[in-house]
């Protein structure tokens, strides 16, 4: 009996934790549907006639066409360059021994510590130099190589027995040959997580856009809602939480197709340090 009133209080508060963190979500989609009077309305009220103009408004008094190609474009660069960067650096790191190799993956684990505001600066003045600033490459560049995603990577790849890896060398196979037909189909979920991860932070990041663009037409889905919020186009919460919400749902198409890669790819990449 008390095994089950704690398994019960356990899923209870797991319940209320879920409703917790959906309530933002709906207080948003709900506001995005109400008039400039009822978002502001106290007490609010939960019941109110739908205004699904506010969506067609939102989209029509901004450009939000280009905002989704730019934020599609740059988080798919993003993410199919940094699983192919990453997945090289992790599994030279694991399966390959060579002077310094633990000192190097230690300096770039300390990198892990160094919080973006730091670098901001620095890098704002690389693009400057490279003139990346305000185009494609100084939105997708910088984030083409990251500590985590080849700490991830390296940590799976480590499971892989180096037996495998030496009779793939017995059998005449190339190094890139072994990298691409033996190491990565073994490390696919790892790959789908990272990539997940990988695109969401890409959808989302706001201060990397925010020190390159400078003109409406390279802004990123972000850096159009701050636009929104600061009054660029038009000051209106309904139609600020309409824009909101179509950030927002891409994401929950993502990870609603790649939700199962979470699990198994985190549980693969702890089992061995």
């Amino acid at each position: 009996m008390a095994v089950k009133l704690a398994r019960g209080l356990v899923w209870a508060l797991v319940l209320a934790g879920a409703l917790g963190m959906l309530v933002p979500f709906l207080w948003m989609v709900l506001t995005s549907l109400r008039t400039d009077q009822e978002a502001f309305a106290v007490p609010p009220k939960l019941l109110t006639t739908p205004q699904w103009h506010n969506w067609s408004d939102a989209w029509g008094i901004a450009p939000f066409g280009r905002f989704f190609f730019n934020s599609f474009f740059v988080s798919i660069c993003v993410t199919c360059g940094s699983l192919v960067m990453n997945s090289l650096a992790a599994y030279g790191f694991a399966k390959y021994e060579f002077r310094g190799r633990n000192f190097l993956f230690l300096c770039l684990l300390g990198t892990l510590m160094i919080p973006f505001q730091v670098t901001m600066i620095p890098s704002f003045l690389l693009l400057k130099q490279l003139a990346w600033l305000d185009s494609y490459p100084g939105l997708i560049v910088p984030g083409l190589a990251s500590a985590f995603g080849i700490f991830f990577l390296r940590q799976t790849m480590l499971t892989i027995p180096n037996d495998y890896l030496d009779a793939a060398r017995l059998d005449g196979a190339s190094e890139y040959a072994i990298y691409r037909r033996v190491v990565l189909p073994l490390v696919k979920p790892a790959m789908a997580t990272l990539a997940v991860f990988t695109f969401l932070g890409a959808w989302n990041d706001f201060l990397g856009p925010l020190i390159v663009v400078k003109s409406d037409e390279m802004r990123t889905l972000p850096l159009a809602i701050s636009a929104l919020s600061a009054g660029h186009y038009v000051m209106s919460w309904p139609l600020l939480m309409a824009g909101a919400s179509f950030v927002v749902i891409p994401v929950l198409i993502v990870y609603f197709f790649a939700q199962r890669y979470f699990v198994e790819g985190i549980a693969l990449g702890g089992l061995k340090g």
